[in-house]
């Protein structure tokens, strides 16, 4: 049974900008009406990481919303997250899944059809495909793949397909319209001078589109 993915992702960050810590863009996001909040921080110390993902974590189950963490499946079986994303280079995605278990979200990282088709065979509930559109969030992301590849992507993989990588409200419609579940979004929300504007703009693109 495919299990439930939201539709706009939120990845808090605090290395792009330091404005505002995890937890308030968490707030921000979740009153801008995100639906998924996915904590993404690469380094640090693993236990303040601990504590930040639990706090992030009430928040989140208050409002009814999926917590997700990146990369970090320690830190995502401490603070009793829904789930936990995975890029291509991380723990592997079948290991994550014999320590979650069934009941647990897990999503993958994908840049071309082949990452994705692997995210599909290894158990992923999802794919995060992209960078879709430039962007300058992640400095690890490939090449843009564009509009047309996300498209065949969607075709072939049979799993909610969230786009990410320079999506904002201006595109949504674009990504949505060749069949993506949904957006992932860093910069969009975190780096705006209000988050939760930003966040309700892009909830908005979102529900134009249904």
């Amino acid at each position: 049974m495919m299990k439930k993915v939201g539709r706009l992702h939120v990845l808090t960050d605090t290395v792009l900008q330091a404005n505002f810590s995890h937890t308030e863009l968490t707030e921000l996001a979740i009153a801008g009406g995100a639906d998924t909040i996915q904590f993404r921080q690469k380094s640090g110390n693993t236990r303040d990481m601990i504590e930040v993902a639990r706090q992030m974590k009430k928040l989140c189950a208050i409002s009814d919303v999926m917590f997700i963490v990146n990369d970090r499946i320690d830190v995502a079986i401490a603070a009793e997250a829904d789930g936990v994303h995975l890029g291509q280079d991380d723990f592997p995605i079948s290991l994550a899944r014999e320590l979650l278990g069934e009941g647990r979200i897990i999503g993958g990282s994908a840049a071309t059809i082949a990452e994705a088709r692997k995210c599909l065979s290894d158990g992923a509930d999802y794919v995060g495909f992209g960078p879709v559109f430039p962007t300058t969030s992640k400095d690890d992301a490939g090449p843009v793949s564009g509009i047309d590849i996300l498209k065949q992507v969607v075709e072939a993989i049979p799993l909610p397909i969230i786009a990410i990588g320079g999506v904002g409200a201006e595109n949504t419609a674009e990504v949505l319209g060749v069949g993506a579940r949904g957006i992932a979004v860093i910069s969009a929300v975190c780096c705006q001078p209000d988050p939760e504007r930003a966040t309700r703009e892009l909830y908005e693109a979102l529900i134009k589109c249904r």
